[in-house]
């Protein structure tokens, strides 16, 4: 085998590698960014602990069907990047969005969450998620909320027993 073929091959084993493992992937048509725009792009994503790469679409379309997500393949046509996360499954797609809405030619495609293919309009809604801590604190309160009313009930009938028996004790007094 040529040299060529196993690079491409070592390449393929990598981008299935980074889908399996990542969080979430962003798929992206970059045509239009000037090279001042992709900088700043990158650093983003950088900073957030997110990798974004330009990779073959035909090595990509080996990679997506080695992994089982062929259907990812049909966003793959003109030229595309994508944004791994294996830390934060919101961030490349809030990232994405974000600077999407200050730069006309950066086009949102498709996304991969935990294995599952997502569209535009996923990508999207992942994007307006509220931040992991937010949702962790609306758990929370939506947890507390039944047993803060629990806890009222059982005083309340606790409160009017001791009414009660103070009602009977006084009427004995009498």
């Amino acid at each position: 085998m040529s040299k060529a073929v196993e690079m491409k091959k070592v390449i393929v084993e990598e981008i299935k590698g980074k889908i399996q493992d990542a969080q979430s992937a962003v798929l992206v048509d970059y045509r239009g960014l000037t090279v001042e725009e992709t900088t700043e792009l990158r650093k983003k994503f950088r900073e957030a602990g997110v990798e974004y790469k330009v990779y073959k679409n035909s090595l990509m379309r080996f990679a997506f069907k080695d992994a089982g997500l062929e259907e990812f393949n049909k966003y793959l046509t003109g030229p595309n990047a994508i944004a791994f996360s294996v830390e934060d499954a919101v961030a490349p797609a809030k990232i994405t969005k974000e600077f999407a809405k200050d730069h006309k030619n950066l086009e949102i495609k498709a996304g991969v969450v935990n294995g599952k293919v997502i569209g535009v309009d996923g990508v999207i809604g992942l994007a307006d998620l509220p931040p992991r801590e937010v949702l962790i604190a609306q758990v929370l309160g939506g947890l507390n909320g039944p047993i803060s009313g629990f806890v009222n009930v059982l005083n309340g009938n606790i409160r009017n027993l001791v009414y009660a028996l103070n009602a009977i004790r006084e009427k004995q007094e009498q």
